[in-house]
């Protein structure tokens, strides 16, 4: 059961002192969701400085899919720590290195032989797969999607959507990047089936993108996720998916499937790109891929990995023995525990749970994802589909005053969105729901 600390009124609080020192000398665009210091985590729970423990179901956006300080993971981590800190790849090299990248060459769904490059961050690995694919192909110009985020440094705000917060006040952005509507089914024209719909999307693009907006023989890659993250977990079409790779394939576009927050058995799939059969020709992955630690990687087709010269990829803490050391040891324990499986029986617990919802609540518009990764999306009326981000906020607050953690996303901002670690056992699953289902019937 979850821990509620209650402390009496006059009772010292170390998180209030943390919090002034935070608004004292903390820069203030680092802003939490949650105004909480947490002191430890273990598996599927967190626990603040002020003892009250939370059920995670947010997983540090994604990044803890084995669980908080799992075991196998920091064991190897503290292992690697016991021979050296750091060293750089760029100017020896080191064995980690290598076997992550073969681990993963052997893992990603891509056409031929695959070979890889560690990043640190995923909007790092990102803008590394955009420099490989320009000088790949030759090309200049690049093109993403509305909906989507692909981080925060001047090329990735440019890729993703969400003026506020992630890109108010930073422009310029990088030039010759061009955004196509995403698939959004709970938004699409009324009366539209699914199959008119992706035809559309299509359509549209060939008739209209290539000739009013962009050349394709100028682009040299498309980047999209194969669910949106901060878009708000939008699942697309497989048709779309599968029509949009062939697409590429006619214009020499090279497809980049970003698997920052979808990948590592978070769907379902070690990949979520398994689920619509399709190989990209690049995968950028970060966040689960060491459970925790930092470290990205882009994967891909190994003559175009091989287009960038000597010393053209790097970065002094890219592919950090220590990140390296847990990503091997999480790579290992999601294939020895199939967690992917387990992904699926969450996923199927939560649909259900939130397809209930859906009937008892007006408030619950949609309800969408793949294995482990879900959302409802809220509205003030059903029949309009009017966003509800008031709504969402308050369901947020108060699921935490509970001792449960979630978090929104969707560019109105009106999507709560479910990431709970593949390790969480089910009695803690349980509980969890319980909490968000009585918040929702509180605030209903």
């Amino acid at each position: 059961m979850v821990k509620v600390v209650s402390r009496p009124q006059h009772e010292h609080s170390l998180q209030e002192d943390l919090l002034k020192r935070k608004e004292q000398h903390v820069a203030r665009g680092f802003h939490a969701r949650h105004p909480l210091f947490i002191l430890e985590g273990h598996n599927s729970f967190l626990k603040d400085v002020d003892g009250k423990v939370y059920i995670d179901f947010t997983s540090g956006i994604g990044a803890t899919n084995a669980g908080h300080s799992n075991p196998a993971v920091v064991d190897a981590i503290k292992r690697q720590l016991d021979h050296i800190t750091h060293i750089s790849f760029s100017t020896s090299y080191y064995q980690s290195y290598v076997d992550v990248c073969e681990k993963l060459n052997g893992l990603v769904p891509i056409r031929g032989q695959a070979k890889s490059a560690l990043f640190t961050s995923g909007a790092e690995a990102v803008e590394n797969a955009i420099k490989i694919a320009k000088v790949a192909t030759g090309r200049k110009a690049v093109v993403s999607f509305e909906h989507g985020f692909h981080g925060r440094t001047l090329m990735t705000m440019t890729l993703s959507a969400m003026i506020k917060p992630y890109k108010k006040g930073f422009g310029p952005f990088a030039p010759e990047v061009y955004k196509l509507p995403h698939p959004y089914q709970y938004r699409m024209p009324n009366k539209m089936t699914e199959e008119s719909y992706v035809k559309q999307l299509l359509e549209d693009i060939e008739e209209q993108f290539f000739v009013d907006v962009v050349d394709p023989d100028d682009v040299a890659c498309l980047i999209m996720e194969p669910i949106t993250g901060e878009g708000g977990f939008l699942v697309p079409p497989v048709s779309y998916i599968q029509k949009l790779r062939k697409l590429c394939q006619k214009h020499g576009i090279l497809f980049v499937a970003d698997e920052i927050q979808t990948g590592f058995c978070r769907t379902g799939k070690m990949f979520a790109t398994e689920h619509f059969d399709i190989k990209p020709d690049l995968i950028t992955m970060g966040k689960s891929l060491s459970n925790g630690m930092p470290l990205s990687a882009v994967s891909g087709r190994a003559e175009i990995m091989d287009a960038v010269s000597e010393g053209g990829l790097g970065g002094t803490f890219a592919g950090h023995p220590a990140s390296c050391a847990a990503a091997l040891a999480t790579i290992d324990y999601y294939e020895h525990y199939k967690l992917w499986e387990r992904a699926e029986h969450i996923g199927n617990v939560i649909r259900k749970k939130m397809h209930a919802w859906k009937e008892q609540f007006t408030s619950v518009g949609d309800v969408r994802g793949l294995g482990a990764m879900n959302a409802i999306e809220l509205v003030k009326d059903r029949r309009l589909k009017t966003p509800d981000e008031h709504l969402t906020k308050k369901i947020i607050d108060q699921a935490r005053l509970s001792g449960l953690l979630l978090l929104k996303s969707g560019i109105y901002e009106n999507v709560v969105r479910t990431l709970p670690p593949l390790t969480i056992e089910d009695s803690t699953l349980h509980e969890g729901l319980e909490i968000f289902e009585k918040t929702l019937r509180h605030l209903h």
